[in-house]
């Protein structure tokens, strides 16, 4: 689900249910502010003390009718809402604090330990958004530095004392195939929150029942266009061995953090001497997740689909 498409009633947290706290990325909201004309309040954990869900960097967006994201499991979302709200009146930048040395004695951390929060005001054409916009379309590392009042974008993943959070590129999922692991897989992918791309060879001019970008190309073909790099995991399942082999060589001549192919044990040595023949180096080889997925016995599709996601997770941390 995206963000245009929750309600008020789903995004804020006096409600029964707060589906929008499972979005940890929070520029996709901000993008939608923006292109909407509307200010909206970051709130973010500037400081952490204890064992607490949610670390340093951990981000929720408001507005005067919405609310996404979670610093502390449901604990203070309530309370910054309010405050955040008053930022957007004001405009003046707040620090909160939760927990140890705290003055909101009524707003308690289970877990103990303390949250230091900043919640600044942003107008829809700041300058940092553009700035966001680019590096996440060009799969850029930034750095947001404020103090809350001066702000601006840092080429990299950089440590400052007013860092707010690095931003990396988005981690994608591309799952080459048709059937139900492929399907599966995809929507695992989407699940995460990932940029999800299904590639079906020759397939049919309707898109997958999914939210997926779709592409009818060759294997090799599609992948070029797409570009992996290092945020990009490619899952093949076609289930042909020609269309594998394609797929595998391409994906493991390019920057793919993650390579994995469907695919039975017995035949995985056939499959590597042909890549081996086909001029794949040892070091390349060695990448190759196949069978693709964790071992956990999985056999249905959503099942299996779960293990590659979990491999995939445990791959690129």
């Amino acid at each position: 689900m995206t963000p245009e498409a929750l309600t008020h009633a789903q995004t804020d947290v006096s409600s029964d249910w707060y589906p929008a706290g499972l979005e940890d990325d929070m520029r996709p909201r901000m993008f939608a502010c923006a292109d909407r004309g509307e200010a909206f309040a970051l709130a973010t954990i500037v400081a952490a003390e204890g064992g607490g869900p949610r670390g340093v960097g951990a981000q929720m967006v408001i507005t005067r009718d919405e609310m996404a994201g979670f610093l502390s499991g449901g604990c203070i979302e309530a309370d910054v809402a309010l405050h955040a709200r008053q930022v957007l009146t004001h405009g003046d930048p707040v620090h909160l604090i939760y927990g140890r040395g705290s003055p909101f004695v009524d707003t308690r951390l289970p877990c103990g330990g303390r949250l230091d929060v900043m919640v600044e005001r942003y107008a829809p054409d700041d300058p940092v958004l553009k700035g966001l916009r680019e590096a996440d379309r060009g799969r850029r590392w930034v750095t947001l530095l404020s103090d809350g009042r001066a702000r601006s974008l840092a080429a990299g993943d950089v440590l400052r004392p007013d860092r707010v959070r690095a931003y990396g590129p988005r981690q994608r999922l591309v799952v080459i195939g048709a059937d139900a692991f492929a399907l599966a897989m995809a929507q695992q992918g989407l699940a995460q929150g990932w940029a999800v791309t299904l590639i079906r060879p020759k397939g049919p001019e309707t898109p997958p029942p999914l939210p997926a970008a779709y592409l009818r190309g060759a294997p090799a073909e599609a992948l070029r266009r797409l570009t992996p790099d290092p945020w990009t995991a490619v899952a093949i399942a076609t289930h042909d061995a020609d269309l594998d082999h394609e797929a595998a060589l391409e994906a493991l001549a390019s920057g793919a953090g993650y390579v994995g192919v469907l695919g039975s044990r017995r035949r995985l040595p056939e499959r590597l001497d042909r890549l081996d023949a086909a001029g794949v180096s040892p070091a390349a080889l060695a990448r190759l997740r196949a069978p693709i997925g964790l071992k956990i016995g999985a056999r249905s599709p959503q099942a299996v689909a779960v293990a590659v996601i979990a491999e995939i997770i445990e791959a690129l941390s």
